[in-house]
């Protein structure tokens, strides 16, 4: 029972709660069971039939999907059945959590299973199972630690876009003119798809034909391969990311400085504190929590990133552009469906690991401050 202090609303709830009847209660947890029953049994059977365990089955897993859907709705018919008023409620959030059960968690489940399977579309055996043999290959195949090395150049250009943002939102949180024009135009390469950037990205390091040749002939640098050579593609996809997304750093970086308090930098100063004391003890500690945010979320992407060396330099020259998500999907192009797995679940392990790291180190330094 609840307290005298509970609210209305709650009291409400539990009286209306308490008027379903216990026949009612009892179909509703005997149709959730039936239902829960139902799709284990069936999903047991195509599991069993699909490592060939049994000969009885489906030909494909359209058959789960339907009694997904079965099983939530009986779910959801289950909750009103049972609870009433809250279970009326609860499908509001039921759709959902049943959505990212089908679309997130399931999909990432199978994927491990995947990376454990020797599965080439091309082959006639079909799926086997492997183990951990896919991975062992990773270790000897020079274009993953290629791939791996060029992470390492696409992560730190990250600090290069924190660094130019960080300067620019502190020019610009100055009052200085035009400020409000260059607020706006800063945020222009962000408008702009990253398909759209590297499109942009590659007519400008085209030097032998394309909208800039003339430019580059006025200069003497007509013909210049720039993307043939390895390093030259790389500072290609490097330059082409910072101008894309410092200005996603810029704007919120610019937006925790302006909504920093005002009355410790007076104080600071009634007390005769000079503007890098100001900044050190005052300005870059009020925003340590936003800022470390918004590297994690530049990391991940960063890790993540696909578009631009794909479409920008095809990965090349040779693979020397070839980031984890590229490498993968150019296995998966080879109907590698298992070896593709495997080198994406790398980078989710990779990712996750630093992730963490990283969280846990900027933690300790928040609270340090």
């Amino acid at each position: 029972m609840e307290n005298s202090s509970s609210p209305a609303g709650d009291q409400h709830s539990l009286v209306v709660s308490y008027r379903i009847s216990v026949s009612r209660q009892r179909t509703g947890l005997g149709l959730v069971l039936f239902a829960s029953l139902g799709i284990a049994a069936v999903l047991l059977v195509q599991i069993l039939h699909t490592t060939g365990t049994m000969a009885l089955g489906f030909d494909n897993w359209r058959p789960i999907l339907y009694a997904y859907v079965l099983w939530s709705v009986a779910l959801g018919a289950g909750q009103v059945l049972i609870r009433g008023e809250r279970g009326l409620r609860a499908l509001f959030l039921l759709p959902a959590v049943l959505f990212t059960v089908a679309m997130v968690i399931f999909p990432t489940l199978f994927g491990v299973y995947l990376a454990f399977t020797d599965w080439n579309l091309s082959s006639f055996t079909g799926r086997e199972f492997n183990g951990l043999d896919n991975f062992r290959s990773l270790i000897h195949d020079s274009y993953y630690w290629n791939a791996l090395r060029n992470m390492v150049y696409y992560v730190l250009v990250v600090l290069v876009q924190y660094a130019i943002a960080f300067g620019l939102a502190l020019l610009l949180n100055a009052e200085i003119r035009a400020r409000k024009f260059f607020r706006v135009v800063f945020l222009l390469p962000m408008m702009i798809t990253p398909v759209g950037v590297a499109y942009l990205f590659r007519m400008l390091t085209d030097t032998s034909k394309g909208p800039f040749y003339p430019i580059w002939n006025a200069v003497g640098l007509a013909n210049t391969s720039w993307v043939a050579n390895p390093w030259g593609a790389r500072w290609a996809v490097m330059i082409s990311d910072i101008w894309q997304w410092t200005p996603f750093m810029f704007i919120v970086l610019l937006a925790a400085l302006e909504s920093q308090p005002t009355e410790p930098i007076e104080a600071a100063v009634v007390d005769g504190a000079n503007r890098w004391q100001i900044f050190w003890e005052i300005t870059l500690p009020s925003i340590l929590s936003v800022s470390s945010t918004l590297i994690l979320i530049r990391l991940i992407e960063a890790f993540k990133i696909v578009d631009l060396p794909n479409v920008l330099t095809s990965g090349g020259p040779g693979t020397a552009t070839e980031s984890l998500t590229l490498h993968a999907y150019s296995i998966w192009r080879t109907l590698d469906i298992g070896g593709s797995a495997a080198v994406a679940y790398m980078l989710l392990f990779v990712v996750t690991f630093i992730g963490v790291s990283y969280a846990n180190f900027v933690r300790r330094r928040v609270v340090e401050a």
